[in-house]
C-alpha cells in the first residue's frame, strides 16, 4: 500500500501536480514512516510548491534516517537555498559530496548556493550609486545632446545596465570615453579624457549638461539634437581609442554576430529555415564563444527532421560550453535538444536509451520541467515498446496454466511467478490478475490481492471471479461492509453466482454480530482499531450532524426515531455497527 501511495505521488509529481503529490507521499509515509526514499520525494513536492520550510523538515528526516544516502543532501541544499540559507545550503551540499564525491547533481547545487552566498553580500558602497539609479538617469542621458546618440548602440546601453545593477560595475568601463561622458552629464561636472595618440588633454564636453539649463534651453536643446539625429545616417561610433585593433576587431565581430542571430531568429520564426541555417552559421564563424548560435540552429535541425546533424550541433554546444564555464542552463538545452533528437530517432530504431540517458544528464546541469516531462515520456514509450515486444498470449496462457498447477500443490509464490509471467505476455487477460489475487489472498498479501482483483474488474466488469476474489480480500481485512457492498454488485452481472451467495451470507453474518453484540471483548477491540484507521469511519465520526445523531440516540428517543426514517443516516449507523463503533441494545 505503501508503495502504490508512493507511484501515485510520483505520477502526480511528474504532472506536475505538487500538491497532490504531497498528499499521496504523506499517506506512504503514514504507512512506512521509516522509509528515507519518501521523505525525500516529498521534500522535492513541498519545494515545487515554494513550500521551503516543510521541504527542509523532510529533507533532514531524509538525512538523519539515511545518512549515507547523497540526494538527501541535494534536498537539504535545496531547502535551504530556497529558504535563502546560503551557508547552510553549501554546508549541506559539502556534506553530501563527502559521501559522494563524484555526484553531479551535488556538484551542481553547490556551484548555485555558493553563487547565491556571493550575491547576497552587501555591495560595497560606491559614491556614484545614486547618479546610475532610479529612471532619472536615462531621462538625463536622452535630454543631453552629447549621450543621446550613444543610446542607440548596443554596447552603450548595456554598460550602463550593468552599472545600474550595481555601479561598482562603473570601475569595469572606465576605459570607455562614452561612459566617462556619461558620468560628466550625470553628475554635473566636466570630465576630460586622453586620446592615446595626443598628449594633450581635451575637455570632453565644454557644453554644460541639460539638466543644469534653464527650461527653455533645454527644449531648444532637444529640439537641436532631434535634428541632429534625423540628419545623421547613423549613431556617431564611439571613440575606442583605448582598444587594441585585436580588441576591436573582436568586438565589433560579436556585434555583427548578434544581427546575424537576430536576423535567423526572424527567419525561423516565419518557417524560412533553410535562410535561418545560414544566418546562424555566419553568426558561428563570426564569435565562437557564444553558444547559442549552435544551439539554435540545432533547433532549426530538429524542425525539418536533420536529427543527426541537430545532435552533432548538441554535442559541439555542450563541449564549448563546458570550455567557456557556459551557464548551465545553456549547456541542458543543449542536452534536451539532443535528446529530443534521439527521441525522434528512436521511434523507427527502437532504441528509447540514448534519449533517457541524454535527459537524465540535462536534469544534473538543470531541473527544467520541460525536460523532466521529455524523460517522463521516453521512458513511457520505452516501457510500451518493450511491452509490445514480449506480447504474446499463447505463452501467456501456458504460464497462467503452470501457475494453476502450483496453485493446485498449494506452492503460491511459484504459482504466482507464473501468473506474473501470464501478465507480462498478455496484460489485458483479467483471469491472471484473478488468480493471481487468489494466491495473494493465500500468502496473506492483502493489499497485492486487492489490488490484483480491482484490475481484474476493471478490464472485464462483467467477470463474477473479479468481484469474488475482491469480496474476500476484504472479508479477511474484516472490512465486511464493503466486502458486502462488492459480492452484490458481482451479483448484478451473475444474479445466481453460488460464489457471490456465499460471499454475502458470510458478510450478513458478521455484520449481525456486531449488531447484536455477541463479539468477544478481543474481537470488538480489534475490530474498532481496524475502523478508526478507516477514512469513512473517520468522516462519519467528524460529522457534526452524525454527532447529534448518535447523541440523540442515546437521549432523545423521539428525535432517534425520525432518524431512522432517513436511508442515509441509517446507513451511517450500520457502518458504525458493523465496525464495533456503535451497539445496539
Amino acid at each position: 500500500m505503501a508503495n502504490e501511495a508512493k507511484a501515485k505521488g510520483n505520477a502526480a509529481f511528474s504532472s506536475g501536480d505538487y500538491s497532490a503529490a504531497v498528499r499521496h507521499f504523506s499517506d506512504a509515509i503514514a504507512l512506512a514512516p521509516d522509509n528515507h526514499v519518501l521523505y525525500s520525494n516529498r521534500s522535492a513536492a513541498y519545494a515545487s510548491l515554494h513550500d521551503y520550510s516543510n521541504a527542509l523538515n523532510d529533507a533532514q528526516k531524509t538525512v538523519d534516517l539515511k545518512p549515507d544516502w547523497p540526494k538527501g543532501y541535494s534536498r537539504l541544499g535545496a531547502a535551504h537555498l530556497g529558504l535563502g540559507h546560503h551557508h547552510d545550503a553549501v554546508s549541506a551540499y559539502r556534506k553530501g559530496l563527502e559521501v559522494d564525491p563524484n555526484n553531479d547533481a551535488l556538484k551542481s547545487g553547490l556551484a548555485d548556493a555558493q553563487a547565491a552566498a556571493a550575491r547576497a553580500r552587501p555591495p560595497t558602497a560606491n559614491p556614484f550609486g545614486e547618479a546610475f539609479s532610479g529612471p532619472e538617469m536615462w531621462a538625463r542621458l536622452t535630454a543631453d545632446p552629447g549621450t543621446r546618440a550613444y543610446l542607440q548602440q548596443p554596447d552603450f546601453v548595456k554598460m550602463m545596465q550593468d552599472i545600474q545593477k550595481d555601479p561598482n560595475n562603473l570601475n569595469l568601463y572606465l576605459k570607455d570615453p562614452r561612459v566617462m561622458q556619461a558620468i560628466g552629464v550625470l553628475l554635473n561636472v566636466k570630465i576630460q579624457t586622453r586620446d592615446d595618440g595626443d598628449e594633450n588633454m581635451a575637455e570632453a564636453e565644454a557644453t554644460p549638461s541639460a539638466s543644469s539649463q534653464p527650461p527653455q534651453a533645454q527644449a531648444q536643446e532637444r529640439k537641436r539634437g532631434a535634428t541632429a539625429a534625423e540628419e545623421t545616417s547613423k549613431p556617431a561610433e564611439p571613440e575606442m581609442a583605448d582598444f587594441t585593433e585585436e580588441e576591436k576587431e573582436k568586438k565589433e565581430r560579436k556585434s555583427f554576430a548578434q544581427k546575424e542571430k537576430e536576423a535567423g531568429n526572424a527567419a525561423y520564426k516565419k518557417k524560412q529555415f533553410e535562410i535561418a541555417i545560414e544566418h546562424y552559421s555566419k553568426a558561428m564563424e563570426l564569435d565562437d564563444e557564444d553558444i547559442s548560435y549552435l544551439t539554435n540552429r540545432a533547433a532549426v535541425y530538429l524542425e525539418t527532421a536533420k536529427y543527426e546533424e541537430c545532435i552533432k550541433d548538441c554535442d559541439k554546444a555542450v563541449e564549448r560550453g563546458r570550455e567557456l564555464r557556459s551557464d548551465f542552463k545553456m549547456i541542458a538545452r543543449a542536452l534536451t535538444r539532443k535528446g529530443t533528437a534521439l527521441a525522434k530517432i528512436a521511434k523507427c530504431s527502437k532504441d528509447f536509451e540514448p534519449a533517457i540517458e541524454t535527459f537524465q544528464k540535462a536534469l544534473t546541469e538543470h531541473r527544467n520541467p520541460d525536460t523532466l516531462k521529455k524523460l517522463n515520456d521516453a521512458e513511457k514509450a520505452k516501457k510500451e515498446l518493450e511491452q509490445q515486444e514480449y506480447f504474446d498470449p499463447k505463452l501467456a496462457d501456458e504460464e497462467r496454466e503452470k501457475g494453476n498447477e502450483f496453485f493446485k500443490q498449494q506452492k503460491y509464490p511459484e504459482a504466482v511467478k507464473h501468473y506474473t509471467e501470464a501478465i507480462k505476455r498478455n496484460p489485458k487477460d483479467p483471469k491472471s490478475y484473478s488468480n493471481r489475487a487468489a494466491c495473494y489472498t493465500k500468502l496473506g498479501a492483502m493489499p497485492e490481492g486487492l489490488k490484483d482483483a480491482e484490475k481484474c474488474i476493471e478490464l472485464d466488469p462483467t467477470f463474477s471471479k473479479g468481484y469474488n476474489r475482491k469480496g474476500a480480500v476484504q472479508f479477511f481485512m474484516k472490512e465486511y461492509e464493503k466486502a458486502l457492498e462488492t459480492y452484490k454488485e458481482g451479483l448484478k452481472h451473475d444474479p445466481n453466482n453460488q460464489e457471490l451467495l456465499d460471499g454475502v451470507r458470510r458478510c450478513v453474518e458478521q455484520i449481525n454480530k456486531a449488531s447484536r453484540g455477541d463479539l468477544s471483548p478481543e474481537e470488538l477491540k480489534e475490530r474498532q482499531a481496524k475502523a478508526m484507521q478507516d477514512p469513512e469511519i473517520q468522516n462519519i465520526l467528524q460529522d457534526p450532524v452524525m454527532r447529534q445523531v448518535l447523541v440523540d440516540f442515546q437521549e432523545n428517543p423521539k428525535a432517534a426515531q425520525e432518524h431512522t426514517k432517513n436511508p442515509m443516516v441509517m446507513n451511517k449507523i450500520q457502518k458504525l455497527i458493523s465496525a464495533g463503533i456503535v451497539q445496539m441494545r
